[in-house]
């Protein structure tokens, strides 16, 4: 069968159901065996939201993992061969049960941003793919995609196609530098936005280079806004019935983020103090200190708090020393002060220090690993890591959603997906295609 026939042939024309009061459409449901409503009760608060996933890498996968996490149907679209950039990320890899797989596992950095997802490998190279595209664009809520600004227009990808297909479509295009403006162009990632809109620069020890952060929080902080963004198009839609074209992107993201300190540069009209580490520009003392075996971090945000240190690391009359009384006087003898606290930390352990500031109502915490936070007491009661089994890897250990709701219950319903996973269910199930279809398909390399 000609597969453009066969496309048109499954249309289905979208009726109407409830939504918080308003109305949205129907669609044709995957039936009750299928995993894609596993742990799904609709209590989540996008159950019933179907999402297309034509992002890659971080930024954009996180923002549709926030909505699978919330229960959205998450179908990403993948390279049928390659798949998602981060699959190749690695080591570290979650290996393969079978030993006769190919290749070293699942990439730990793809694990980490696609939980709650179905996995279709397609090209929209070609023609056949662009109709499946089609397809699941009219039958979907959403769209997230992160190629550069015009790219999906040769294809017929791009927002004016997409909403003409589908007017209630919300369209969210996630680039480095948005979809306007001289940086339009440019291919964006994390540590090129970090450095040219200020966060490497207020990042790093005092008398130091500047550095990134360690984890890429600009695509992470674009994901969020992204993601909330797509929820308040969804309550829009409810009230006027349209969809609408979401430009969000790094450097606008960073220089949102960049919050008080920007707001004191705008005021000011003054230059910025630079970087600090660990340490504070107006309070002392707040920052890291050595210890025996690692670091603490205490925060004395008041002379009362001050005052509760002394007495806890055994110095009671820095209290009435004339250089440390108030706030402005320890800050005017900052390296004096910090380098006393830093003499007398030094000679205990992390968790000695731990229990002789235990109770005392002063902020301190530990400078923890990633292993120690991992394992740590209050995240592991808190229910952040989750084991969950993996279709080729068996058990893996995940980061879990970190919002809890009183009524429902989000969190890792399904694994991340293996490259192509989901293809038949998606085909067949969702869009009505029949296994010959789908294998003729599969031998034109359409999908995979």
């Amino acid at each position: 069968m000609n597969v453009a026939v066969k496309l048109q042939s499954v249309v289905r024309r979208p009726g109407v159901y409830c939504f918080s009061g308003a109305l949205r459409r129907t669609r044709p449901q995957w039936p009750r065996h299928s995993s894609a409503l596993a742990a799904n009760d609709g209590t989540l608060p996008l159950a019933g939201i179907r999402v297309l996933d034509m992002t890659r890498v971080l930024a954009g996968p996180y923002c549709t993992q926030i909505l699978g996490d919330l229960g959205a149907e998450v179908i990403k679209v993948e390279h049928p061969v390659r798949g998602d950039d981060t699959r190749a990320w690695g080591p570290p890899w979650a290996k393969y049960q079978d030993e006769s797989k190919k290749g070293p596992g699942e990439s730990a950095y793809y694990l980490a941003v696609n939980r709650n997802k179905k996995s279709i490998g397609l090209s929209f190279q070609h023609k056949s793919g662009v109709e499946i595209l089609h397809k699941l664009a009219k039958d979907c809520d959403v769209l997230v995609e992160n190629y550069l600004p015009g790219s999906l227009k040769k294809y017929d990808l791009d927002y004016e196609t997409l909403s003409a297909i589908n007017p209630k479509l919300i369209y969210a295009s996630i680039t480095g530098y948005g979809q306007t403006g001289p940086y339009s162009n440019r291919a964006g990632y994390d540590v090129m936005v970090e450095a040219e809109f200020g966060l490497m620069h207020i990042t790093g020890s005092r008398d130091g280079p500047p550095v990134k952060v360690g984890v890429a929080v600009t695509d992470m902080t674009t994901g969020l806004y992204t993601s909330q963004a797509i929820m308040a198009a969804l309550i829009a839609r409810a009230r006027t019935g349209k969809g609408q074209h979401i430009d969000a992107c790094l450097s606008d993201c960073q220089v949102a983020t960049l919050a008080n300190l920007a707001s004191s540069a705008l005021i000011s009209g003054e230059k910025d103090s630079g970087r600090w580490g660990t340490a504070h520009p107006s309070i002392v003392p707040y920052r890291s200190y050595k210890t025996l075996d690692g670091d603490i971090l205490v925060g004395g945000g008041n002379d009362r708090l001050f005052g509760v240190l002394s007495d806890r690391l055994g110095h009671p009359e820095w209290k009435t020393d004339a250089r440390f009384i108030t706030n402005s006087d320890r800050v005017k003898h900052r390296s004096e002060l910090d380098g006393m606290i830093e003499d007398i930390t030094k000679e205990k352990t992390t968790q000695e220090w731990l229990e002789i500031l235990e109770g005392c109502g002063m902020p301190y915490a530990a400078v923890n690993d990633i292993q120690g936070t991992l394992n740590h007491s209050h995240v592991q009661a808190r229910g952040m890591v989750k084991e969950v089994e993996h279709p080729v890897c068996g058990p893996i250990k995940l980061v879990n959603t970190p919002i809890k709701y009183s009524h429902a219950k989000p969190g890792i319903r399904t694994p991340p997906p293996t490259l192509g996973q989901h293809t038949d269910e998606v085909l067949g199930e969702l869009l009505g295609f029949k296994q010959d279809d789908i294998a003729r398909l599969k031998e034109e390399g359409v999908v995979s």
